[in-house]
Order: C-alpha cells, then structure tokens, then sequence
C-alpha cells in the first residue's frame, strides 16, 4: 500500500463533514473499508458519507441485517460483516462491490479474502475526549487520486 493520509476530527460533526465531503467525491463502484472499534465514529463517518451521496434516509449500523441499502445520488451499500468472522461463505459480495453503487464495509477485515484489490481503507482511531484521528488509506490510483482530490482541499487539514 502506498501513502497514507490522516487528519483530526475535534467533533463528532466533524467527523460527520469529512464523511460527507468524502461522499460526494464518490463514483460507482468505489468500496470503502471501515475499520475501528466501538465508538471510534464509523456510524457518524458512514452517516455524513451517506448525506455527501445524497441520501435522505437515516443511516444506522446494520448489525442484525449485514447489508443495508439507501438510494442517493448513487446507491450506498452499507454492510457490516463482523458477524462473519467465522463464516467462510461467499454471500456474494463482489456484485455490490462490481455494482453500480458505493459500498461501505465495516470491520472489513473479516472477509478479506472477498475483498476486491482496490479499495480505500478509512481507519478511525479514538485520541482522547471527542478526538478522532481518521487515516485513509488508499489501494490503487483510483484511490490515490481520489485521496489526492480530497486533501488538496484540506490541506493540513
């Protein structure tokens, strides 16, 4: 993997607006990997991801169902697979990651081998109070690019 990119979030808004501007920089067939642990903000990023695709429904973590899906400007596929961790089914993941809408996955780790080879891994980490670091990580020149694009607009942000 090559670089990555990190910034703060001093607010759960925050974290809510670097989702959001995320979210309409998106294109169909982006997949984005979430990783963090309880109460690192991945709820609050998918949230204002969902807001950048346009969407008006309530987004909440799909815990008990493993995909849900909401219609904005694209499609959002949001799934959480951490249930899966000792399943070694294929639920048939790679027609939403093929698909034509934006997939999020949190705790992505635990399909790994499912996983497509470009994607972009957003790590969120707990600082102290309400501080969050956010790390991107981007895998493929879809997603250096699109990392390139979001930090060029905020820089040292």
């Amino acid at each position: 993997m090559g670089n990555h990119f990190e910034i703060v979030a001093a607010l759960p808004e925050k974290t809510f607006a670097i989702g959001e501007k995320l979210g309409r920089l998106l294109e169909a067939g982006d997949v984005i990997l979430l990783e963090g642990g309880l109460g690192a903000g991945k709820t609050t990023f998918t949230k204002g991801l969902a807001a950048g695709l346009g969407v008006r429904k309530t987004v909440n973590s799909p815990t008990f169902t493993i995909i849900k899906e909401y219609e904005g400007r694209l499609p959002l596929y949001h799934m959480d697979v951490y249930r899966l961790e000792d399943s070694f089914e294929d639920l048939g993941f790679d027609e939403y990651f093929d698909g034509d809408g934006v997939t999020v996955v949190e705790w992505a780790r635990f399909i790994k081998e499912q996983l497509p080879q470009e994607r972009l891994a957003v790590e969120l980490h707990h600082l102290d109070g309400q501080n969050r670091k956010i790390v991107f990580k981007p895998c493929g020149s879809r997603y250096e690019a699109l990392c390139k694009e979001f930090f060029h607009e905020n820089p040292g942000n």
